[in-house]
């Protein structure tokens, strides 16, 4: 079905996930005076602009697609659907999204929106994807964007709170692409893209693995520290970070399966932003006073 191929170059299982992080940020800011009209407009607003960014990824990427095992059914390398009409799609899209969300939201919103997109178009899938080992570092700032325009959205303002998420949710980006690198390992370097894996090797990249988690545990506590969740969301946050650390430093045993673990490690990770997510939006608090704000 041709519609079926339209919603495919858009890669709905990256929507859902962000669906599910721009929810949990929004109702962090929100503190139970629920906007459901401001909600749906932030969820459909953000979601029509990432599906627009994959579509277009996925034609920057469609020669690089047409080596890695797992991207060879792609509807642009299969030839089911043009670059062209892929293309159109995106821009359609694109202004469908950004138009809901400068109608709807605030500019602050919008703004995030922008960056991510700009982020994951222009910079990440253009140039670093396929120029830098720091191209991962770079495409988790578009990543960690739903969450901070769902919360901008519901406060009008960018404070300590989204500042907290930004990181957060950036630190997360990194062990959960590196565990896909690992397992995709073969894939990775029959495209030539050089993610640390390949480049540094696959003992480089389980150090830093674990280095992120560690941030990213400490991350998450900041949302308590500085009173935006109660101890519902720390028991969560450190139950998941402890367990996922724990999955990640398994992998310096001798008997360990590269593959097998990072696939491990990789779906741990989806487990904990979610329940995060979650947490943030049923046990977020008001904080004391806000420290800075833009």
């Amino acid at each position: 079905m041709k519609l079926k191929r339209y919603l495919q170059v858009t890669k709905p299982g990256i929507i859902f996930g962000n669906l599910i992080s721009t929810v949990g940020g929004f109702l962090l800011a929100s503190q139970g005076r629920l906007d459901w009209t401001l909600l749906l407009a932030t969820v459909a607003g953000l979601s029509l602009v990432v599906a627009s960014g994959c579509a277009i990824n996925n034609c920057i990427d469609r020669d690089i697609d047409a080596r890695m095992a797992r991207t060879q059914k792609r509807v642009l390398v299969t030839g089911d659907m043009s670059p062209k009409a892929a293309l159109a799609h995106g821009f359609v899209l694109g202004l469908a999204g950004f138009a809901t969300l400068a109608i709807w939201t605030n500019v602050l919103a919008l703004c995030c929106a922008l960056f991510g997109f700009l982020i994951y178009v222009g910079v990440y899938s253009l140039y670093m994807k396929r120029k830098s080992v720091y191209g991962t570092l770079v495409g988790s700032l578009s990543g960690a964007v739903p969450p901070v325009a769902g919360y901008c959205a519901a406060s009008g303002r960018f404070d300590s709170g989204a500042a907290i998420l930004l990181l957060m949710f950036c630190l997360w980006q990194m062990p959960h692409s590196y565990a896909i690198a690992i397992f995709r390992f073969k894939d990775y370097e029959a495209a030539k893209i050089p993610v640390l894996p390949v480049v540094k090797g696959i003992s480089e990249a389980k150090q830093q693995i674990v280095l992120y988690i560690l941030a990213f545990a400490v991350a998450t506590l900041l949302l308590v520290f500085y009173g935006y969740a109660g101890y519902g969301y720390l028991a969560v946050a450190c139950a998941t970070s402890l367990w996922w650390l724990k999955m990640a430093l398994s992998g310096y045993k001798e008997s360990t399966d590269d593959r097998v673990w990072a696939r491990q490690v990789f779906f741990f990770s989806i487990i904990t932003v979610t329940a995060l997510s979650v947490m943030m939006a049923v046990d977020g608090q008001v904080p004391a006073h806000i420290g800075w704000m833009l």
